[in-house]
């Protein structure tokens, strides 16, 4: 993705979006740590005085692109109160508003320093990730003329299938892909095999009859596996996210679920 100059006085910017993989310090391409090392410098959202995910770009970093500089960018504050989120619409006009907010701490970093920037982003650039809608604001704007280069990571999608040895779908079949918020939704709209991402809590209990493959953590020393009926583990998926997040400050999961042939949604 490249964007046509806005202004003659524009200074030009090289962005490289590079999806590192989900969190094995490894699972980076060799197109995408020639990516890094290319670069002059690295970008990251820093959320908090101690972020990991900040610390694990930076080992990474280190491994693949030894002398690249990671520079952090404290990120704005999202409005995640309840009051503010209960409805789609409401939900999309705040992350809207904390993308915006974004965008003019990345373009404030980016004019600051010269040279071509790579910014690592967790998995994959296309599965739930903001950094492209981001660098378009920034393009829009005018004030930068940006050309962006994407590099394709490992998803946590690939990552969850590989750990246990799956095929997402059935043959000929279909898989959805959704967030835990939505997850009622495409139940309810029909989805039978569904793939969900982005994770408050496990999936809800009205669904004990459905099969489950869950991975935390994927690819990081803290990686965990679960499978089994939904109502079978569900208790233990839980107390592996409670643990996860206390031992490495973090968690992130997936999980395929797919329903039993003779299983009705309820």
């Amino acid at each position: 993705m490249a964007t046509e100059p806005h202004s003659a006085g524009a200074p030009r910017r090289r962005v490289r979006v590079v999806g590192i993989g989900s969190g094995g310090l490894d699972q980076i391409t060799v197109e995408a740590a020639e990516a890094l090392r290319a670069s002059d410098y690295a970008l990251a959202a820093v959320k908090g005085p101690a972020d990991p995910l900040v610390d694990l770009r930076a080992r990474l970093l280190a491994r693949h692109a030894p002398g690249v500089e990671l520079v952090g960018v404290p990120d704005p504050e999202r409005d995640r109160s309840s009051s503010s989120t209960s409805t789609p619409l409401d939900y999309r006009g705040v992350v809207l508003d904390w993308h915006e907010a974004r965008s003019l701490a990345w373009e404030r970093a980016i004019a600051a320093r010269p040279g071509d920037v790579a910014i690592p982003v967790w998995g994959d650039p296309a599965f739930y990730d903001s950094t492209l809608r981001i660098l378009d604001r920034i393009a829009d704007r005018g004030a930068l003329e940006l050309e962006v280069e994407v590099l394709p990571g490992i998803s946590a999608l690939q990552v969850l299938a590989a750990r246990h040895r799956l095929v997402l779908h059935e043959i000929g079949g279909t898989v959805t892909v959704t967030t835990g918020r939505r997850l009622r939704e495409v139940v309810a709209a029909g989805a039978d095999n569904v793939v969900v991402m982005l994770n408050a809590e496990p999936p809800p209990e009205e669904l004990s009859d459905w099969r489950i493959w869950w991975g935390g953590n994927l690819g990081d020393a803290g990686e965990t596996l679960l499978a089994g009926r939904v109502g079978d583990v569900l208790e233990e998926v839980r107390q592996a996210r409670e643990r996860l997040r206390a031992e490495h400050g973090w968690v992130m999961d997936v999980y395929l679920l797919r329903r039993d042939e003779g299983t009705t949604a309820r």
